[in-house]
């Protein structure tokens, strides 16, 4: 049985994918874009509409939501799974839009119920979680806390504080930095404006959280104890890159190396947004379009919107809001790292790399493969994980067992694939499901 074969397949349904589908499919290739979500749109674009999102629906492009690549096993194939159907997907060039994630450091109390990521607090809440008349403490550091208080406060929260651990000299270092950018400082300007009410504290973060079965209240560095009923805690992003690096490309610190157009040191391979660089929706939509373009052999069109390309706002946001040393003080031995396998930091503590660590106390071995706690023993023990290897997500192993379909025969994707009524009929056929687990 043929296998799905795409002429440029992306990976990840945010600003940065949506720009490259949408530039791609312009192109008259056959397109197809991945998400692990139901709906595209990814943390930033979750349930709005807007132009780049009408213009997906409308393009001819096919879909492939809540869909997850859990290993690459030739160059040229994905091996993707659904909630009931597993298959191999082969392209001509592939696009990686995986974006980036919240970065957790972990604190006293932090896996008590209630404290969550500020992000992931947002999508909760868009998906249906009710806010309203709770109080919720939004701390870390970056743009996106103010993001979020903003998004709380009009569901109907009440948000006591802000706590950013940056210096009030580095944030206004930052907001200086925006006069040349007028769109930015703008929505700074409204956004602060909306949480005029709502203290916002530099310098400041969480040492203690109170409650016995869930969260009460909180305590700062600065002495004060808040009451909540919930928290919203996030350090920043984390670029996704476990797929650039299952398939072998070069990273530079955490971030994917590409060239002009995108392209990273494996061939066909390209990426954009986030895990290139933190440098937010306007970049990674002028990122998504460039690699688009190049991944249909446009580069003229790549040119000019190279030209416009500026990455010294990523700079100043990296600079701004580089994580203290304070913040490694912050647990104490027997604070939990890695909450899926329930591993202290004073178990971590007794090896000498993330390796050792994870033969001895399986820290990163469990549902999340790392990604939770990866990023928080990076920045307390200066450890880097050695490798990635399949699956790069939790898999059934009907799935895994599919890696023989390159003898037996190949199984066909997915249950929800779809295609605009208005394209072509020739470029998809109804797909066969394999067998569920």
């Amino acid at each position: 049985m043929a296998a799905d074969r795409y002429d440029v397949v992306v990976v990840g349904g945010g600003p940065a994918g949506i720009a490259a589908a949408c530039t791609a499919a312009d192109g008259e290739r056959r397109v197809a874009i991945i998400d692990e979500n139901p709906a595209p749109g990814g943390q930033i674009w979750r349930a709005t509409e807007n132009n780049w999102t009408r213009r997906l629906r409308a393009a001819p492009i096919i879909l492939l939501p809540s869909t997850r690549i859990v290993d690459a096993p030739a160059p040229g194939a994905l091996l993707a799974e659904t909630r009931d159907s597993s298959g191999e997907l082969e392209y001509r060039k592939l696009v990686l839009a995986t974006g980036g994630r919240e970065c957790f450091l972990p604190f006293p109390r932090w896996t008590l119920p209630g404290v969550f990521g500020a992000g992931g607090l947002q999508s909760l809440v868009k998906t249906g979680l009710p806010v309203r008349g709770k109080r919720v403490v939004v701390a870390g550091t970056g743009p996106l806390l103010l993001a979020v208080a903003a998004f709380l406060r009009n569901q109907g929260a009440v948000v006591p504080v802000i706590a950013e651990q940056a210096s009030a000299g580095a944030l206004c270092c930052f907001l200086a930095g925006l006069i040349r950018e007028p769109g930015k400082l703008a929505q700074a300007v409204v956004m602060r404006a909306t949480l005029a009410a709502v203290p916002y504290r530099t310098s400041s973060w969480i040492t203690a959280v109170h409650g016995e079965h869930n969260v009460t209240g909180v305590t700062l560095n600065t002495g004060q104890t808040w009451a909540c009923d919930y928290v919203a805690c996030g350090f920043g992003l984390v670029p996704n890159t476990e797929l650039a690096q299952l398939l072998g490309c070069d990273l530079r610190g955490a971030f994917v190396v590409v060239d002009r157009y995108q392209q990273t040191s494996v061939a066909n391979v390209l990426c954009a947004g986030e895990p290139t660089g933190i440098g937010g929706v306007d970049a990674a939509l002028l990122e998504g379009q460039i690699a688009g373009f190049a991944a249909t052999d446009r580069h003229r069109e790549a040119d000019a919107l190279h030209r416009r390309r500026d990455d010294s706002f990523a700079a100043r946001l990296e600079h701004a809001f580089a994580l203290r040393p304070e913040l490694k003080t912050l647990a104490p031995p027997d604070t939990i790292v890695c909450r899926c396998e329930d591993v202290p930091l004073a178990a971590l503590r007794a090896h000498g790399s993330w390796r050792a660590a994870k033969l001895q106390s399986r820290c990163g071995m469990g549902p999340c493969q790392g990604r939770v706690c990866g990023p928080a023993v990076r920045y307390l023990l200066g450890w880097q994980p050695e490798s990635v290897r399949p699956p790069i997500l939790p898999a059934r192993l009907s799935s895994l067992a599919a890696g023989e379909w390159r003898v037996t025969g190949r199984s066909r994707l997915p249950a929800g694939a779809r295609q605009p009524a208005h394209a072509r009929a020739s470029t998809h056929t109804a797909p066969r499901r394999s067998t569920p687990s």
